[in-house]
């Protein structure tokens, strides 16, 4: 029996060494199931679990020690908390494709105080931030305003997504009516910057989605999220915005400044800044305006004493001259009258249509019998009025100028009344301002203003403001804006004393393509960009062309000759005529305006016979010719416009 089982042994160690291997094989997947299961179901939690089952009390060691199963659950759980952390990132935080870049396109606010405008581009989706205007200068005779010139927007209106408001003065919502001509996009503003731009749409009968947003809302608009940062300005409803792109966040500041004591009790939020800045900015664009000016810019409520001296004072009205937008100083300015017995009195057309939409919307607080209208001031004595109206720069048309030169038809300033002009002249402008205060010294008023006495403050921060915003932000990017060229290169200087990369500041100009990704920027290309004037109801048909015409008129005159040939021959039939307008005073200068006639005549009768393809070979040389006559005898070259009249005799 012995020997037969040794042989079926040794019959059975025969088997074919892939059998073997087969078996062993599956031995160990059966095996390893089987440990699996019971691992498993060692880690399967119980309803309720005895200490003394999974907590070893040994007499060596003072603590108690987890179970292996216990130390699994534990692992899995982490594991698990991990993974939904990495998906929630997942999700806030867009993707950046292979290759795309961030494009920031400044089409306005760039060398230049006005018509602020900013392109963010990623892919196929295009944001605006602001939309504004800017006023002529003294090379821009009769031009109303200034917008920017939109090209490319209107070559990619489809992939507009939206126009962001800052706030709500004319530099920033003033294009809005030219711009959503060609443009079917969202506007999104808060309250008081939305109402102010329907107002203006109004005006242009143009129609637009108009959407309030408040500060602490965010934005969604294709792959940007735009979230509006509450901040300080000399107008209510003031943002920031912080615009979260595939590529990392760009803060846009807005105009701004850091006040902790704002008169509507709100001051800018400068824990979000810091937020932003702890998570990590890409880029910062930031307001450059007041960068020359040291320190901090004063409080809103710092000017409020000044008006108080100024009323107890004053003896007669007092008319006060302001920012109709500054809605702020317009209710410091409505307290001190009621607290000093006096009614209020809105002038200028902007003022009283701003204090009403401010009234409406809660942002003005004055008693509505403390308000009168203009028609009724003759019930009041003199000591009992408060005049708030328009005229801070000196401009022609504004309630305070009108007053000064006797032209408004229901108000003017008189001996004795006092006039605080609570403003500073913006450059360019103060021409205009002295020659109003001028002309209010020899009416016989009392006049405060900027140099005498603290009643304007800026809206804008200064230089250790812009270095708080660049420190709580600690942007890799920094783009100044918002400045004329100064501004702007001395904003760089201060973002490099702070320790900023010099490579990673850039100076834009207008229409430059800056391009960035979480490691790099350059400016790779430019866009058509620049500046289309507003003349009246025509947008852009004055031209360069069109502004030295303009300028040759308002400095040298235009003289006109009036020459009446026979249609068919060419042949002089009247005595020329030579008309002089803005160049000499006709009556003592006959002997000129004679002598100019014999060249004119002379040159037409040259060309007696000639045909009317060749007139305007007369036009251009009998122009020459008295151009030339009259440089040499009055040092002065004059338009000159030769009209040739037509008859068949």
């Amino acid at each position: 029996m012995e020997i037969n089982t040794a042989q079926e042994t040794v019959k059975k160690k025969k088997k074919t060494s892939s059998q073997v291997k087969k078996n062993a094989t599956a031995s160990k997947k059966k095996t390893q199931k089987n440990t699996a299961t019971t691992a498993q179901k060692s880690i399967k939690p119980k309803k309720r679990v005895d200490k003394k089952s999974v907590i070893d009390v040994s007499k060596d060691k003072k603590s108690a020690k987890k179970t292996v199963a216990q130390k699994a659950a534990v692992k899995e759980t982490k594991i698990l908390k991990t993974a939904k952390k990495r998906e929630v990132k997942k999700e806030k935080k867009p993707t950046s494709k292979r290759g795309e870049t961030l494009k920031i396109i400044p089409l306005g606010g760039i060398g230049e105080i006005g018509k602020n405008m900013t392109v963010l581009e990623y892919g196929k989706d295009i944001i605006v931030i602001d939309c504004g205007l800017s006023f002529p200068d003294e090379e821009m005779p009769g031009v109303d305003f200034v917008i920017p010139d939109i090209t490319y927007l209107t070559q990619n209106a489809d992939r507009v997504r939206g126009i962001f408001i800052t706030h709500g003065h004319e530099d920033h919502i003033g294009g809005l009516p030219y711009a959503l001509r060609d443009i079917n996009a969202p506007v999104y503003g808060t309250r008081l910057t939305v109402a102010l731009i329907e107002h203006k749409l109004e005006e242009a009968k143009i129609k637009a989605e108009l959407n309030c947003v408040k500060p602490g809302d965010t934005v969604k608009k294709g792959c940007f999220s735009i979230e509006f940062i509450k901040t300080s300005h000399s107008i209510a409803g003031a943002v920031a915005l912080a615009i979260t792109t595939p590529v990392g966040v760009v803060i846009h500041t807005g105009d701004f400044k850091v006040d902790y004591t704002p008169i509507d009790g709100e001051p800018i939020d400068i824990a979000r800044f810091a937020h932003y800045g702890t998570k990590g900015v890409l880029a910062l664009l930031s307001d450059s305006t007041n960068v020359e000016r040291a320190g901090y810019t004063q409080s809103e409520k710092d000017i409020g004493k000044t008006f108080e001296r100024c009323f107890s004072a004053a003896k007669g009205r007092v008319i006060v001259a302001s920012f109709a937008s500054n809605i702020y100083r317009i209710q410091q300015i409505a307290n001190t009258a009621i607290a000093f017995g006096r009614v209020i009195c809105f002038q200028g057309r902007s003022m009283i249509m701003i204090a009403q939409v401010a009234r409406e919307l809660g942002y003005l607080n004055i008693p509505e019998e403390n308000i009168v209208d203009v028609d009724k001031l003759k019930r009041y004595e003199p000591d009992e009025i408060c005049v708030i109206t328009t005229g801070t720069q000196g401009e022609p048309m504004s309630g305070l100028t009108r007053m000064a030169n006797a032209s408004h038809n229901k108000l003017n300033v008189g001996k004795g009344d006092t006039v605080i002009i609570s403003a500073s002249a913006i450059p360019g402008n103060e021409v205009g301002v002295a020659r109003v205060i001028n002309r209010l010294y020899a009416i016989g008023a009392d006049v405060v203003y900027d140099n005498m006495a603290d009643v304007h403050v800026s809206g804008h921060a200064c230089r250790e403001e812009l270095k708080l915003m660049l420190t709580l932000t600690k942007p890799k990017f920094f783009i100044p804006v918002h400045g004329e060229e100064r501004h702007l290169h001395q904003h760089a200087r201060l973002a490099s004393e702070i320790g900023m990369d010099d490579n990673n500041v850039f100076v834009m100009e207008l229409g430059n393509v800056l391009e960035l990704n979480r490691r790099k920027g350059a400016i790779t290309n430019d866009v058509v960009c620049g500046s289309v004037m507003v003349d009246g109801s025509g947008v852009g048909d004055i031209g360069d062309a069109v502004l030295r015409e303009r300028k040759q008129l308002s400095q040298d005159g235009l003289v006109t000759v009036v020459v009446t040939l026979d249609k068919k021959t060419g042949k002089l039939l009247s005595p020329v005529e030579v008309l002089s307008k803005g160049f000499v005073f006709v009556k003592s200068s006959e002997d000129l305006l004679n002598e100019a006639k014999n060249i004119a005549t002379s040159t037409a009768e040259l060309f007696e016979g000639a045909h009317r393809s060749e007139w305007s070979t007369i036009k251009n040389t009998m122009g020459s010719s008295l151009k030339k006559y009259f440089f040499n005898k009055t040092k002065r070259t004059p338009m000159i416009m030769p009209i040739i009249i037509e008859i068949e005799v």
